[in-house]
């Protein structure tokens, strides 16, 4: 509880100085400008700063939803941007002031006329040009990014990922596994860029594939006009499913709960209609050339208050104790530390989504970051603790916003291997 005590406290001290930096340079940018001096001026700025900075403190400790502490995080993330780019503006004109300074400093002392008596030699005044450079500089990168958001939206990507089974049985050996995750068909309204996507993944030629829930936004009706499109994809193997939080229309009015059942068994029945074999607390015993391996799906199970516990482990693992292999699905990655690590050692792979990676961040071969893993521990890509393992895909649609930025749509391509991870050995 100190330690967080002391986080917060230096949080706001450095975030509150940096902002006094920043409206310095704001009112000599803008000199001319006499608003900038005025008191209203001076409390809008102070509690803007205040509202930016307790979006960042509730986006990082608060117990709200994981989908409000991201919009907060968001909200800073775009925020603190526009600050950044200001910030450095300003750090380069007082290295530039004070090199005139020091200059002046070392010179031989000049003796001042009587009209040169009144002035300071050295108040070095700020350059208005580059603080107004740097006003334009903070705004030009989230220009950039209103216009990259909708860009994003369907530039599927496909990560190729090895993932390492030691027990492995030798059928399944070099096996391609295809997954996608999070298709909020509601949000969509570029039917041919989603069908592209769809030949993207077979493309890929998976031996079979995972989707990892989500299929709408709340309602059933939403596929209507991409049933056709997703019924597209299939494997030799199948395609095997699973709901997450959005697809038990919890989020969704309804005239009567019958109305909301109804909805429900009309999403299973979407599953069955494009024939994807849908796993809510079951297993399913993949066999090739005689040998098997466990598919596990559950229902979605949220540590976090605002998402659901429907799943149920203990019904998904009964009667797979002689499979050599289990692989999980299970929407929302917070279930794979909460509950999988803690309890059920068996489980060797859990592929997760949820998370959209914010739609926001940066993600590189080398490096990724987005505001979202304040919230969560693993929000995408491969994650391993002792002998288990998670991968979270980052989605293939989108919610909440219209956009994406440095996170693109994902179709993720594991290839099986029966070995041990060749980058864990000493």
């Amino acid at each position: 509880m100190q330690g967080h005590l002391l986080n917060i406290f230096l949080i706001i001290v450095i975030l509150l100085a940096a902002d006094f930096y920043i409206l310095k340079g704001i009112q000599a940018g803008l000199k001319k400008r006499v608003f900038t001096h005025t008191r209203w001026f001076l409390i809008v700025y102070w509690l803007s700063a205040a509202f930016f900075i307790t979006a960042l403190l509730l986006g990082i400790y608060s117990k709200l939803g994981a989908g409000t502490r991201a919009g907060f995080l968001f909200g800073f993330a775009l925020t603190f941007l526009f600050k950044l780019s200001f910030l450095f503006v300003i750090f380069i004109d007082d290295i530039r002031r004070g090199i005139i300074y020091l200059t002046r400093k070392n010179k031989q002392p000049v003796t001042p006329l009587p009209a040169q008596a009144q002035t300071k030699p050295d108040a070095i005044p700020r350059s208005e040009f580059l603080m107004k450079a740097g006003l334009l500089a903070g705004v030009v990168p989230l220009a950039a990014i209103k216009l990259s958001m909708a860009k994003g939206l369907y530039d599927y990507h496909v990560k190729y990922v090895d993932l390492y089974l030691p027990n492995l049985p030798k059928a399944f050996d070099g096996m391609r596994v295809g997954q996608i995750s999070d298709i909020h068909s509601g949000s969509f309204y570029n039917k041919t860029a989603v069908k592209g996507g769809v030949e993207m993944l077979l493309k890929e030629k998976p031996d079979l594939v995972f989707f990892t829930g989500d299929l709408v936004n709340d309602s059933a009706w939403e596929m209507r006009g991409y049933q056709d499109i997703f019924s597209n994809v299939k494997a030799p193997l199948g395609v095997f499913s699973i709901l997450g939080n959005h697809d038990y229309g919890d989020y969704g009015k309804w005239p009567s709960p019958a109305i909301k059942v109804q909805n429900h068994e009309g999403l299973i029945k979407c599953h069955k209609n494009m024939g994807w074999d849908l796993l809510v607390d079951e297993h399913r015993r993949l066999k090739v050339d005689g040998e098997e391996i466990g598919l596990l799906g559950i229902g979605n199970w949220g540590e976090m208050s605002r998402f659901p516990k429907y799943g149920r482990m203990d019904k998904a693992v009964k009667n797979t104790d002689d499979l050599p292999v289990k692989l999980l699905l299970s929407h929302d990655p917070s279930h794979w530390r909460a509950e999988v690590l803690p309890k059920y050692p068996q489980i060797d792979a859990v592929f997760a989504g949820h998370t959209h990676g914010m739609q926001f961040g940066v993600r590189t071969k080398e490096f990724q970051w987005s505001p979202i893993e304040y919230v969560y521990s693993e929000w995408a890509g491969l994650y391993r603790e002792g002998n288990q393992q998670i991968y979270v895909n980052v989605g293939y649609g989108f919610a909440g916003f219209a956009g994406r930025v440095g996170i693109l749509p994902e179709i993720t391509i594991f290839t099986l291997k029966a070995a041990s991870d060749p980058s864990l050995k000493a």
